[in-house]
């Protein structure tokens, strides 16, 4: 069992990009700011302390008219700089803000990686867009991609009321990357098989079919287990990492954004109507009193 152990330690491990390809400094007016990375005014860097004892760097992309905001959890061989180019088109496409983060280990964020400091840091990325930005559940959707899977679940299944989940190329857990077992093993890692059953929000999962790295059998088992299933879009020829070249991956992902602005908009009016029910007796009478001459 411990061989099994270490298999998918080795496996599944952690693959920060070295060196970062991104530094952190402060300018003259204190703000934090990448360097190596393309200036925007409309990004806000943020140093956060985790309950691991870490202090992990967050970005939060602004948009004027932002319908949403995305938690974007990235994949395990990447960092925030290989991430800038795809959140620019993400917050122009969808019209949403982003708030990502390094986990602890990657970029400039201190520590080393592990699944329990992604759940650490996923947490207090979320604390901060409370308390800084004033986001509410219903205004936010975790989004994880491939190892990011785990965090995005594992906060999902903690928030009663997150209006979406996105998961792409997301894993069942880091044991069935390499076996088909049919349980739960104690040592297993990210057990997103499990937790996927409390998350109480409408889930959309993007896999591509030819994932040679992690089977789209994953992705189809989550859409199952789902409460809330969303269409899901299997990318016909899509692997592990290259997805968004795919010109369907924004197709799809606008129209889920838009389906759950509609939702909002419905659920918002049903609670205006729950809470003035003179509202809709008032609609009910004058209707009686239209047919009456």
């Amino acid at each position: 069992m411990g061989n099994v152990t270490g298999t998918v330690a080795a496996k599944f491990a952690f693959f920060p990009p070295e060196p970062p390809t991104y530094d952190v400094c402060r300018e003259g007016d204190g703000r934090v700011v990448l360097s190596g990375v393309t200036a925007d005014k409309n990004v806000d860097v943020h140093i956060l302390d985790t309950k691991g004892g870490n202090k992990i760097v967050a970005t939060f992309w602004k948009h004027p008219f932002a319908r949403f905001t995305f938690l974007y959890s990235h994949g395990n061989a990447a960092d925030l700089g290989q991430m800038h180019d795809l959140f620019i088109e993400l917050r122009a496409h969808l019209r949403v803000n982003i708030m990502s983060y390094d986990y602890s280990g990657y970029g400039a964020s201190t520590g080393k990686p592990s699944e329990f400091n992604t759940y650490y840091d996923i947490e207090a990325v979320y604390h901060c867009l409370k308390r800084e930005y004033g986001v509410k559940q219903e205004e936010l959707i975790l989004y994880g991609q491939s190892v990011g899977s785990g965090p995005t679940l594992h906060l999902a299944s903690k928030l009663q009321k997150l209006r979406g989940v996105v998961l792409h190329s997301a894993i069942l857990s880091g044991i069935r990357v390499l076996y088909p077992v049919k349980m739960t093993f104690w040592f297993d890692i990210f057990k997103n098989i499990d937790k996927i059953r409390h998350v109480n929000c409408p889930v959309f999962v993007i896999h591509g079919t030819n994932d040679d790295i992690v089977d789209w059998s994953h992705g189809k088992r989550l859409w199952e287990l789902s409460k809330e299933k969303y269409d899901p879009l299997w990318v016909k020829g899509g692997g592990h990492c290259n997805l968004e070249t795919f010109p369907e991956y924004i197709k799809y992902l606008r129209k889920f954004i838009n389906a759950m602005e509609k939702l909002a908009l419905t659920k918002q009016s049903s609670k205006q109507l729950s809470q003035n029910p003179s509202i809709t007796e008032s609609r009910h009478n004058k209707c009686l009193r239209f047919g009456k001459k």
